[in-house]
């Protein structure tokens, strides 16, 4: 069978201490899975269902630079734990979600905040806010059986050296099981999913020229420049 133009090139992420890669397929993201950070976005910390939203594959890069997005004055960053998938299916129990999860990195979603707060008061969807070119950089993907499986750590962001965000893996909400199986009754999970689990407080703006340096202890860093 030939295509009417060439397919895309796959999205492949490098795996510590491999020469394989990990073939995405789709990106979930979980809003406000930090009671702090809910709280400095306006919203109850009470805990309520989970808040997913997604990402395009080819958001994730792995690039020393972050280019500035257009049509945007307000760009900010924030830190979060990344699960990625090599199992999936229907109304996962929590029981049995962790044997679903490959490994984990440690990536920044960008927002165009901006643009979201304008999506949020007319009620329209936020896709153009997080879902733009080069918006969600990603470290390496440490394998489980190298790590296990998370459950506390502290995860920080800095720009310019200067600590701007700063948490613990034991404040989500949400635990890593819990979302796997809460976002299974929403969607059909599956190997190659790659699910970002929401950021500490301390979010804000970035500007051209910023090192922006980020890690979860235990899973790695990363460091971009906004260009």
């Amino acid at each position: 069978m030939t295509t009417v133009f060439p397919l895309p090139a796959p999205v492949l992420l490098p795996v510590l201490n491999s020469q394989q890669r990990f073939p995405v397929r789709r990106v979930y993201c979980v809003g406000r899975n930090y009671a702090a950070h809910a709280i400095e976005m306006g919203h109850d910390p009470d805990r309520e269902p989970p808040f997913f939203f997604q990402k395009n594959p080819d958001n994730l890069v792995q690039a020393a630079e972050f280019p500035y997005p257009p049509l945007s004055s307000d760009v900010h960053h924030e830190v979060e734990l990344v699960i990625a998938l090599q199992q999936g299916g229907d109304a996962i129990d929590a029981g049995d979600a962790l044997d679903c999860v490959y490994g984990y990195a440690v990536g920044i979603d960008f927002t165009r905040r901006d643009l979201q707060a304008e999506a949020k008061a007319a009620g329209k969807p936020w896709a153009a806010a997080k879902a733009f070119e080069y918006s969600a950089p990603l470290s390496q993907i440490v394998p489980a059986e190298v790590i296990g499986h998370p459950t506390d750590g502290n995860i920080w962001l800095k720009i310019n050296g200067k600590i701007k965000q700063q948490g613990d893996l034991n404040q989500m909400i949400w635990k890593t099981p819990e979302i796997i199986a809460e976002l299974s009754k929403l969607f059909t999970l599956a190997a190659g999913d790659i699910i970002m689990t929401g950021t500490p407080s301390g979010v804000g703006p970035v500007a051209r020229g910023d090192a922006v340096s980020c890690g979860i202890d235990g899973i790695a860093t990363m460091t971009v420049t906004v260009v």
